[in-house]
């Protein structure tokens, strides 16, 4: 990682006099990244501590929140404890729940990509396609994701369907409007270059529209992301039977708040995780915004 510390220098001026200019001298090295790591952890740090000192003595809450020793113990044994054996049923289940939802969250994404982008394209881009969709999208998009439990077991029963329907759905309003809206906004200067040159609808689409897009595109498919881990937890605790949801609502219904909080940390993980994943695929993408931001 590097930074810039600007610096102003004396230089010979055309008459000979001092004239102020800007040297870039560029630092290499890992105090950046070390400083970076300290600012994101000091938070967290300061929380969990003061947590800690809080609910020793028992009583924080009436003693029903654990302290972070005990949910450490709680997720240690969650993840790697002896699965079958004991009295503890969470025990050493902790991978094979987290693999559940990871995989019920990409395939429910999957699908709000594989639909969302290209409609909000066509919204975006066609009088047409916006006033056949929109409307319905705009009508839809304020029902709340609970409020589809209730249809989404009677159609696919208590099962891994269900959760997929939800997080693709949960999912497919933010790409549809982030695509709609990158779509719109495409500068028509580069359009009418395009069409000097000479390129069909679907070449403009392809090599114009869709590249325009592409930062609203990723902005949306983080904001999807994010509410499809909601959707996966929220239709886990009541349609699914396996799961970080699933466990998140029997443990709290034995009592086992420890088991709780260590699975909501687990699931604020992976969120972040994945978050931090989209962004590496949108760096890589849009590389060539960094390459115009250095020539310019």
């Amino acid at each position: 990682m590097t930074t810039s510390i600007e610096r102003l220098v004396a230089s010979d001026g055309p008459s000979g006099t001092a004239t102020p200019r800007r040297r870039t001298v560029v630092v290499r090295g890992p105090l950046r990244v070390v400083g970076r790591v300290l600012l994101a952890v000091a938070l967290p740090v300061v929380v969990v501590a003061t947590w800690q000192l809080a609910g020793t003595g028992g009583s924080l809450f009436g003693g029903v929140l654990p302290t972070p020793d005990r949910v450490w113990k709680a997720w240690w044994t969650w993840a790697f404890g002896t699965t079958g054996l004991g009295l503890n049923p969470y025990s050493g289940t902790w991978l094979a729940n987290l693999l559940y939802s990871a995989e019920r969250v990409a395939k429910g994404f999957g699908c709000a990509i594989l639909i969302g982008v290209p409609v909000g394209i066509a919204i975006g881009w066609n009088r047409a396609a916006a006033g056949a969709l929109d409307p319905t999208v705009q009508v839809l998009r304020p029902i709340p994701i609970t409020a589809w439990l209730p249809f989404s077991i009677a159609v696919f029963g208590i099962g891994p369907g269900g959760a997929i329907f939800l997080i693709a759905l949960g999912a497919f309003y933010p790409i549809v409007v982030n695509t709609s809206q990158g779509a719109r906004d495409v500068e028509r200067i580069l359009i009418r270059a395009a069409l000097m040159m000479g390129a069909g609808p679907f070449t403009i689409l392809r090599r114009v529209v869709l590249p325009a897009a592409l930062p609203s595109i990723f902005t949306g498919l983080r904001v999807g992301l994010g509410i499809g881990w909601t959707a996966v937890i929220v239709a886990e605790m009541v349609a699914v039977k396996s799961g970080l949801g699933y466990v998140l609502w029997d443990a709290y219904y034995v009592g086992r708040m420890d088991v709780v909080i260590a699975d909501m940390i687990t699931i604020g993980l992976l969120g972040y995780l994945s978050d931090r994943l989209v962004l590496a695929i949108e760096r890589w993408a849009l590389a060539w915004r960094r390459l115009q931001s250095h020539q310019a």
